[in-house]
């Protein structure tokens, strides 16, 4: 019987997506190639690249209007980008975790951050409740899963400002209104792939508003404009993800992933 995991992550792969890789590991796509020295560029992966980016938004309903990136840096890298790209005067943040704490210290490099409510007075034991989100900030940052406390955010809020989402724990865990968020980001580690890759959903019209200069690989626009290529994407781990993206779908998608949880 296979063993299981219940590590916060890396976490357990569907043995479709396992038994696909290995295969690639070996021969991938017909070529004589392994998936670990295939040319990024060759139309074979190619091809794997846009069906991955085509399978994320089918399996979570996203509108026109956003894009879906894979990059390399985990979610940690994600902590700095998001402030980089989003942040001209003032952040908010939603402090439920160990994430969260870290999002929040690289948010504070770039300025005021305002923690809307924190549940660190009880050890991340509860998601606080009546707090204002300041509608002069330039977004809202809330880690939905908190892996370490076991806390989770289970609904699509309102918010006033653009929300941005970490969401490295539960994604494809349920249905999500993603219209409800400016940016969800995670690493893929959790439910989706090996670690290596972050999946980045953003929504292309809160991009190009602020005056500091973005280096290149911390600029969102550059991998929308590149569709994740600009540099050498993690082939394998993109790999990966499709296979999970194809099991999930064949699996009744996130409807039926979302009663198997409950």
């Amino acid at each position: 019987m296979k063993k299981h995991n219940f590590y916060a992550g890396p976490s357990i792969l569907p043995e479709f997506t396992i038994k696909n890789t290995a295969e690639a590991v070996l021969d991938f796509a017909g070529t004589g190639l392994s998936i670990m020295e295939i040319s990024h560029r060759s139309k074979e992966f190619v091809a794997v690249m846009d069906e991955a980016q085509a399978l994320f938004k089918e399996l979570l309903n996203i509108p026109e209007g956003y894009s879906v990136l894979f990059l390399g840096g985990g979610a940690s890298t994600q902590f700095a980008m998001i402030p980089f790209n989003l942040f001209n005067k003032k952040a908010a943040y939603l402090n439920t975790g160990a994430w969260s704490k870290k999002a929040i210290k690289e948010a504070q490099a770039f300025g005021e951050v305002e923690v809307v409510a924190s549940s660190e007075n009880k050890l991340f034991n509860y998601i606080p409740k009546d707090y204002t989100i300041p509608e002069d900030a330039d977004y809202f940052h809330i880690t939905t899963n908190n892996t370490i406390y076991g806390t989770e955010i289970k609904y699509d809020m309102d918010s006033p400002v653009p929300l941005v989402a970490d969401m490295s724990s539960d994604i494809f865990s349920r249905p999500i209104d993603v219209s409800k968020y400016a940016l969800i980001y995670g690493g893929a580690q959790k439910n989706l792939a090996p670690a290596g890759v972050t999946f980045v959903i953003i929504r292309d019209d809160i991009l190009g508003k602020v005056n500091r200069h973005i280096p290149t690989m911390l600029n969102y626009q550059t991998h929308i404009d590149k569709g994740s290529m600009f540099n050498t994407p993690p082939v394998l781990p993109v790999f990966a993800a499709l296979q999970t993206l194809k099991w999930l779908k064949q699996n009744g998608g996130i409807s039926a992933m979302q009663k198997a949880n409950e």
